[in-house]
């Protein structure tokens, strides 16, 4: 079994992977800036070496790389890089010191939906500073992979859904609004004719890949991959189906992106237009033939466990 350090043990995808890896025989070094929590309790984590670390205060000294490489880890996962700086003081320090390095990375990286489903290796022309910088990163760690052979291997989630946190809504943005209008059964407005995708995936499943990556080193070391469920899903569909879940027929109007934008906040409106303008629609081929993956939750299934957890803590009137 390998020492494994997971830098953001305690977010979205270490939540479910942590346990994992506890219980496949790991040694887990759990790094986190030690202020959060993991969204779901498991004694798992009572067999976690948990060490807290200000990454940014130690990017800005130089040592954040060297850091992680004194931990010894054999395998190395980073859930929270996000830019090409920070990816490279990381990886320069643990150039001959680690045998498997994993990098979550964002299917943003792909920016417009050109061919859909959209395989890993199209050309990629992300726009926005985060895909941009997912791609640069996704850009680096391939090139030393096939240079210098370092076992690296990125993956790529879509829009992250699990128990103890909101998902993406049917209108494209985080409001927990939306989904308190469709419990009510109330009409809710779509932008353009609701044709537009979203692609989902369930944070256990992530942790999944993550871990048949690891399983299947040979394979893994120097690809890239998409996290994502088996089929993306329209706006239309996706609110169709939770007017449903919460015991109504759909109630959905539609408005030109113009008309509806002006009746949003500005904060919904810009993250709606950064989900709907790239309207992803991911394969999961290369995952299946190359990995084993096959992941257990359709996109709306991730959700309504999710909007389960989250009516049953209070946080969703219904």
């Amino acid at each position: 079994m390998a020492r494994v350090v997971v830098i953001g043990a305690t977010g979205h995808i270490g939540t479910y992977l942590v346990p994992r890896l506890v219980r496949l025989g790991h040694n887990v070094v759990a790094v986190t800036r030690g202020t959060s929590k993991p969204y779901l309790p498991d004694p798992a984590w009572s067999q976690v070496e948990s060490i807290a670390l200000d990454r940014d205060a130690l990017e800005r000294q130089g040592s954040f790389g060297s850091t992680i490489a004194n931990l010894q880890g054999d395998v190395v996962i980073d859930n929270i890089c996000f830019t090409l700086d920070s990816a490279r003081q990381l990886v320069e320090a643990l150039k001959g010191n680690v045998q498997h390095f994993l990098h979550i990375g964002t299917i943003w990286t792909h920016g417009l939906s050109e061919v859909v489903p959209t395989p890993e290796d199209v050309t990629k022309r992300p726009f926005g500073e985060y895909g941009i910088e997912k791609a640069a990163i996704e850009a680096y760690l391939l090139d030393l992979a096939r240079r210098e052979n370092f076992p690296a291997t990125i993956i790529h989630p879509g829009h992250i859904v699990g128990e103890g946190w909101a998902p993406l809504n049917p209108a494209g943005n985080g409001d927990l609004a939306v989904f308190e209008t469709i419990a009510r059964g109330e009409r809710l407005e779509l932008p353009n004719i609701g044709m537009e995708t979203v692609h989902h995936i369930h944070a256990d499943d992530i942790a999944v890949l993550l871990i048949q990556a690891m399983t299947n080193w040979r394979a893994a070391t120097g690809e890239a991959f998409h996290a994502v469920s088996p089929g993306a899903v329209t706006l239309r569909h996706y609110a169709s189906s939770i007017f449903r879940y919460f015991g109504h027929e759909p109630n959905l109007a539609f408005a030109p992106w113009e008309e509806w934008k002006s009746r949003q906040t500005e904060e919904n409106a810009n993250a709606t237009w950064d989900h709907i303008s790239r309207s992803p629609n991911c394969s999961i081929e290369k995952g299946r033939r190359l990995l084993g993956y096959a992941p257990r939750y359709s996109s709306l299934a991730a959700v309504e466990e999710s909007l389960a957890w989250l009516v049953a803590n209070g946080r969703l009137r219904t």
